[in-house]
C-alpha cells in the first residue's frame, strides 16, 4: 500500500513538472506575441551588432528579419488596428495556458486536456507547411513553426503516460480498498481473550 502510494506520488510530481515546462512556454509565447514591433527591431540591431551577421547574410536570414521587421514598422505606423490580430493569438497562448492547470491540479480526471494538447501540437505541422507556404514564409522559417509542434508534444507525451501509469495505481488501490476486512466474530474475539463461557 505505501509503495503503491509512493509510485502515485512519484508520478504526480512528474507530471506536475512537464506540465508546469509546457504551461511556462506557452505563457511566454502568448506575452511574446504583444510587442512584436520592438523586439523585431531589437533582434535587427542584435544580428546586425553581433558576430553572427556574416552568417545570417549568407544564407538570406538577415533579409528575412529586415523585410519582416519593415513589414511590422510600416503597418504599426500606418495601419495599427492590424496588431490587435496579433493580441488575440498572444491572449489565445494564454487562455491555453490556463486550460493545463486543469491536469495540473487533477491529472486523471483531466487527462483529455492532454489528448486535446496533443492534436493541437500535430495540427502545427500541416499549419504551417501550408499556410505558410501561401504567405509566403521561406521553407526554414516554416520548418522553425512545425518545430513549436514537435517539441511541444514532448512534454504532453510523458505527461500522458505517467498519467496513464498513475490511473492504474489510482485503480488498483480503489480496488484494495474495496475488498471487505475480515472481521472475527464476538465468539472468535472473546475466544482470543481467553473468555470461556
Amino acid at each position: 500500500m505505501i509503495d503503491t502510494r509512493m509510485k502515485a506520488t512519484s508520478h504526480l510530481r512528474h507530471i506536475r513538472i512537464w506540465l508546469g515546462i509546457f504551461i511556462a512556454g506557452l505563457v511566454l509565447s502568448g506575452l511574446t506575441a504583444f510587442p512584436l514591433v520592438t523586439e523585431l527591431k531589437w533582434l535587427t540591431a542584435a544580428v546586425h551588432a553581433g558576430s553572427i551577421e556574416p552568417l545570417a547574410k549568407s544564407t538570406g536570414l538577415l533579409a528575412w528579419i529586415e523585410h519582416v521587421n519593415e513589414a511590422l514598422a510600416t503597418t504599426d505606423t500606418r495601419y495599427p488596428f492590424l496588431a490587435y490580430g496579433t493580441d488575440w493569438l498572444a491572449f489565445a497562448h494564454l487562455v491555453i495556458a490556463v486550460a493545463f492547470i486543469g491536469p495540473f491540479i487533477d491529472p486523471v480526471r483531466n487527462k483529455w486536456i492532454i489528448t486535446f494538447g496533443l492534436i493541437a501540437c500535430a495540427g502545427v505541422i500541416p499549419l504551417a507547411l501550408i499556410a505558410g507556404e501561401v504567405r509566403g514564409i521561406p521553407l526554414a522559417w516554416r520548418l522553425i513553426d512545425c518545430s513549436f509542434g514537435v517539441v511541444g508534444s514532448v512534454p504532453l507525451l510523458i505527461c500522458r503516460r505517467s498519467i496513464l501509469a498513475l490511473e492504474q495505481e489510482t485503480d488498483q488501490k480503489e480496488s484494495a480498498d474495496a475488498i471487505p476486512k475480515f472481521q472475527p466474530s464476538r465468539r472468535e474475539r472473546q475466544s482470543a481473550q481467553g473468555y470461556h463461557p
